[in-house]
């Protein structure tokens, strides 16, 4: 570019900024440059009509150039019955190249959902990779979950989590709703002051079969709380959580059992400075 090397690789731009937009928890909008859902996407008629007869009449840049894949070339088409081997070649076709433990927990993850869905789609297939792969480190996990709600009686939830040492704990707690009894079970199981500074929901398909993500932003008691380095306020640290299911109370349970992991991290890590013996300066005496 002008004769510059800047050493740039265009083919992350599209996995780096979902990469920003998982661990802020800030959506990018649908008509940002490059990025956003409708950059290259054409409803006039005058534009579809220019893009058929030459793509760069209306693009400065491909979207294969950023990362992104137009069209499925191979027509596979991804559902319940496709195996490790399919998987695996949507994934390093999306641009993910996971093995291990690490691609046997989504694979586990892609065959419930797949049960459910008759076709899985690449958006679908990305919400489930962030949500299994893309999380801190586990303290709690989700065990079991049961939510009733309805027109009549109270709004319960039943959580069973179980800890990083396999310990198992159950609560069950009514609420608003059934996101909300679930949420105070599961603080009554953690206890550890927790306060809900945002939540999100989006649908990451159309149709009534869509997986949902849920994000949410908590924060602490006021031992946590930073100072800001240009204005000098005070302010509890935040924390963010991301979750994707096909049920909505799922969803925005293993979102908060994210941002929770995150914060109990964030508390360990900094209780094992604070004991952290100092040294000490020995004088010989002579």
């Amino acid at each position: 570019m002008g004769g510059v090397y800047t050493g740039i690789n265009t083919q992350y731009i599209s996995l780096s900024s979902k990469m920003v937009q998982e661990y802020t928890g800030l959506h990018v909008q649908p008509h940002k440059a490059i990025v956003g859902a409708n950059a290259f996407a054409h409803e006039s008629g005058i534009h579809q009509d220019g893009m058929l007869k030459n793509k760069e009449t209306y693009e400065i840049i491909s979207p294969e150039d950023i990362g992104l894949v137009r069209s499925n070339e191979c027509g596979i088409v991804l559902g319940k019955l496709s195996g490790r081997h399919a998987v695996k070649s949507k994934l390093l076709e999306l641009g993910y190249d996971i093995s291990g433990k690490e691609f046997e927990d989504f694979f586990r993850r892609y065959k419930e959902v797949a049960e459910k869905k008759k076709r899985i789609t690449d958006e679908d297939i990305e919400a489930l990779l962030s949500d299994e792969i893309f999380q801190p480190k586990v303290i709690w996990s989700l065990g079991e979950l049961q939510a009733t709600c309805g027109t009549l009686g109270l709004s319960t939830a039943t959580v069973k989590l179980i800890a990083s040492d396999g310990e198992e704990k159950i609560a069950c707690f009514v609420g608003t709703g059934p996101v909300d009894a679930a949420y105070k079970a599961i603080d009554s199981i953690i206890q550890v002051p927790a306060v809900l500074r945002e939540y999100s929901m989006n649908a990451v398909t159309e149709g009534i079969d869509a997986i949902a993500t849920t994000r949410v932003v908590i924060s602490g008691d006021n031992s946590d709380a930073s100072t800001h380095a240009l204005t000098g306020q005070t302010s509890n640290r935040t924390f963010s959580g991301s979750g994707a299911a096909m049920d909505i109370v799922v969803s925005s349970v293993r979102a908060y059992i994210s941002a929770l992991n995150k914060m109990l991290g964030f508390i360990s890590a900094v209780k094992a400075t604070s004991e952290k013996p100092q040294g000490k300066t020995v004088q010989s005496s002579e």
